[in-house]
């Protein structure tokens, strides 16, 4: 079977519709992390007013994020690819690079590593009431998820959409039973941690920095439509509707969630708890507590879909784009699931979750995240003032993209005023690193003839064949 690049092209179906886009964007926020940061960020920022603070905050910085890349996604029409694809067509190929290279290597793996964490420390929950669960087991567990919902995004783009909007519908049902029984808790007058509720709080830069980026994990999604615009039905239409249904909705429930988890819990509980959502569920719903855990391990497992759905057409991009080894630009002839590039971004991930704890995979996320997401930011705020005539159905007010550009600068500067540590130098440089690839392989094409060859047989031991964009 010939499936060279001159005799087969695919193109992706277009099968996301606004209820899919908005299970995708809310399965992919309403994680584990809900279930897992409220008491990171009590520990951090210190009391229960200013934990809410930090949750509303995180919020509206979303909201304002995903509004700036609606504006890209219908001025940049018809590309898949996020930040890669926008700041490509802006500021051009060695910067769209960086991107690439990042968020392919420490980004996406990073996420994919902290989601698959989660669902294992919630699976084994139960097992270890007392305790955290013990390294081996927990990694275990983490492996096997990972690799089986890389599994189910390979076989069919329609099979991991019907998990995704299943696995929203059971994660709502979840936090709607933390909210309820908040409201009850409330009602029997059990104010909880509510009174005196900001005494404590810690106003030092880099813990206002730390927290944030523990509570904005638990938003992170709001851009991965912007990923698979080339599958998303009328993406002019549905692209800003679903942002606008989807991040409202999800903030209130967080904000809900946390005054529910603050309610029925001190702050030394929830501090203290290794496994916030079954403490609750034990004091709240008493022998059924166990719920939670099952609750909480269902939305990891449809975070971590909805990652490997969008993230996975980064990479596919980037190579279709030449920044990535042309067969990671391919697609299964059968099933057309961009297949290489699924299983690229799951080797990647397991790495990164081997030697790597929550806490820490969470900070360097997002230190490395918000400095590329306001790099692409700003590509929108320049073309807003030099090419005023590129308009997009969808257009946002002009101090949005300058909130957003400050708050990056912000969440990149904050963690190394206060507390420098040289993890956040070894990550700079490792981003950096990426010159070395770039200078000699994309600018100036030195490929060595020897990849040819294994792109050949890799295209015909996988099934694969390359992919146009949608027409």
């Amino acid at each position: 079977m010939n499936m060279s690049g001159s005799q087969v092209k695919l193109s992706l179906k277009r099968e996301v519709g606004l209820v899919s886009a908005v299970s995708l964007i809310a399965g992919t926020m309403i994680g584990s992390g809900i279930f897992m940061s409220p008491q990171l960020v009590l520990q951090i920022i210190g009391s229960p007013g200013s934990n809410l603070v930090i949750w509303m905050a995180c919020g509206m910085l979303a909201m304002l994020g995903s509004l700036c890349y609606a504006e890209l996604g219908t001025i940049i029409k018809e590309e898949s690819g996020g930040e890669f694809i926008y700041v490509l067509r802006i500021y051009g190929k060695l910067p769209a690079f960086f991107v690439a290279f990042t968020f392919l290597v420490v980004v996406k793996p990073m996420g994919g590593a902290a989601s698959s964490l989660s669902f294992a420390k919630y699976v084994l929950a139960p097992l270890y009431p007392e305790c955290p669960p013990p390294d081996v087991p927990l990694k275990c567990t983490a492996v096997v998820v990972l690799l089986l919902v890389a599994i189910v995004n390979i076989l069919s783009v329609h099979l991991s959409m019907s998990i995704q909007v299943f696995f929203v519908v059971a994660k709502l049902v979840g936090l709607l039973v933390i909210v309820f029984g908040g409201f009850v808790t409330l009602a029997n007058g059990h104010v909880g941690s509510l009174q005196n509720a900001f005494e404590g709080t810690v106003l030092g830069v880099s813990d206002i920095g730390i927290a944030l980026y523990q509570g904005l994990w638990c938003y992170a999604g709001w851009y991965n439509l912007n990923y698979v615009t080339e599958e998303l039905k009328r993406p002019e239409v549905n692209l800003p509707r679903a942002l606008l249904i989807a991040i409202p909705t999800v903030t209130v429930l967080y904000l809900l969630v946390n005054v529910s988890y603050l309610t029925a819990m001190t702050p030394r509980e929830l501090m203290s708890s290794t496994a916030v959502a079954v403490t609750w569920g034990n004091k709240v719903l008493g022998s059924w507590g166990w719920l939670m855990s099952i609750a909480a391990a269902l939305s990891a497992f449809g975070s971590l879909n909805g990652s490997f759905f969008s993230g996975g057409r980064l990479c596919f991009v980037a190579a279709r784009e030449g920044h990535m080894p042309d067969i990671l630009a391919m697609a299964h002839v059968h099933r057309l699931t961009p297949l290489p590039a699924l299983t690229f971004k799951t080797v990647l991930a397991l790495v990164v979750l081997i030697p790597g704890d929550f806490e820490s995979i969470i900070n360097y996320f997002s230190f490395t995240a918000w400095f590329f997401y306001g790099i692409t930011v700003s590509g929108l705020l320049y073309l807003k003032i030099k090419k005023p005539e590129m308009r997009g159905s969808y257009k946002t007010p002009i101090f949005v993209p300058i909130l957003v550009i400050i708050a990056a600068v912000f969440l990149v500067l904050a963690p190394i005023i206060d507390q420098p540590k040289i993890e956040y130098l070894y990550v700079t440089l490792f981003i950096l690193s990426g010159s070395i690839i770039y200078v000699p392989f994309i600018h100036y094409k030195l490929c060595p003839g020897f990849l040819d060859k294994v792109t050949m047989f890799l295209q015909l031991f996988l099934e694969v064949a390359p992919a146009d964009k949608n027409l």
